[in-house]
């Protein structure tokens, strides 16, 4: 990464001024997390980029926060982290019960598929969902269009979901094709692409670049699915002066805490739950149900409804479990301080 960048062109804003204050401001040093490795994250600041140690006692860090350091001998050391405009989340891989933090302070999130069979429209509302929560603005970007012989179909099916939502077609492999892309990538912005792997994230970010900064693979022809070639995540500035985050491919995005994200992904039937006749309508079988009436008479797919109660109801059960899990580390953690504090009071009697 440009080590010689201010913080204008790292993404800075007037949200994140607001929240230093004027000690801070010439005390501290205010950097952003552009890599993340297992046991440090690189943080770059106007003076260059620093190795940043974490504990796990301290707030979770993500690749895009920005974070004050402050110098204790030669190095600059974590010191706070900054409120986050926007956050991509998801709840842990398998059957982890955890939240991990995919990336911090992102203005849009580039949405990825194929005109191929990765191509499923289930799985684009999930993504849409995780974009509405974290306040992020989705893009949907199709790629392998010259691979396709109808992709307007795949078109048509998308404004179906919504009528605002963004969608390019493109030819990852063609840079003038690439190109319907800048408009999001003017200097100072932030942008992060998700999808399976395979679809060509690693290309697009590749033609938007100046120099190759991801390697790319082919996919299995029988069933379409990719390989990983993004290993870890971090920044790349393109060459337009917006920084883009590329993330490793995935196939597994269990949302977690999300409902304000899938009533916004589902939205016209969010607004067709207001109008039933009972507010704790399930929208199966009750009397002046208008989600029920919409179905019947087809405004409305079975698909589409279905995945919208499954969404809600995975994302019900993973902020429970989550929450749950919370509760039971912090009364661990007060335990273990009495314990602590017990000992202490042995030893000094």
């Amino acid at each position: 990464m440009n080590t010689h960048l201010n913080l204008s062109q790292l993404g800075w804003r007037t949200f994140f001024q607001q929240q230093v204050t004027l000690d801070e401001l010439e005390t501290t040093l205010i950097a952003r997390v552009i890599a993340y490795h297992r046991d440090h994250f690189i943080a770059q600041a106007e003076n260059g980029c620093h190795k940043v140690q974490h504990h796990s006692t301290q707030s979770p860090l993500t690749v895009g926060d920005w974070l004050l350091l402050k110098q204790h001998e030669q190095h600059w050391l974590y010191y706070r982290l900054l409120e986050r405009l926007t956050v991509l989340s998801r709840k842990g891989a398998g059957s982890k019960l955890t939240e991990q933090l995919i990336a911090a302070n992102i203005d849009t999130l580039f949405i990825v598929s194929s005109h191929n069979k990765d191509f499923n429209l289930s799985r684009f509302e999930r993504y849409l969902a995780l974009a509405h929560q974290s306040g992020c603005t989705p893009v949907v970007v199709l790629t392998k269009r010259d691979q396709c012989e109808e992709p307007e179909q795949h078109l048509a099916q998308l404004a179906e979901l919504d009528r605002h939502l963004i969608v390019l077609s493109v030819n990852a492999l063609d840079n003038l094709s690439i190109e319907q892309l800048r408009p999001w990538c003017s200097s100072g912005q932030t942008v992060a692409f998700v999808g399976s792997s395979g679809v060509g994230k690693s290309s697009l970010v590749n033609g938007l670049s100046e120099l190759p900064v991801a390697t790319t693979a082919g996919i299995r022809e029988d069933d379409s699915k990719g390989r990983h070639t993004t290993t870890h995540r971090a920044l790349h500035v393109l060459e337009g002066g917006a920084l883009l985050l590329d993330t490793p491919g995935v196939r597994e995005l269990q949302l977690a805490d999300c409902q304000h994200g899938v009533e916004l992904a589902f939205s016209e039937i969010s607004e067709l739950a207001e109008q039933c006749r009972f507010a704790d309508c399930y929208h199966q079988q009750e009397p002046g149900c208008k989600v029920q009436q919409a179905l019947q008479q087809g405004r409305l797919t079975q698909r589409r409804l279905d995945n919208y109660h499954k969404l809600l109801k995975e994302q019900q059960h993973n902020a429970r479990s989550l929450a749950q899990l919370r509760s039971h580390d912090r009364s661990l953690g007060r335990f273990y301080r009495n314990v602590q504090k017990d000992m202490r009071n042995l030893k000094g009697r």
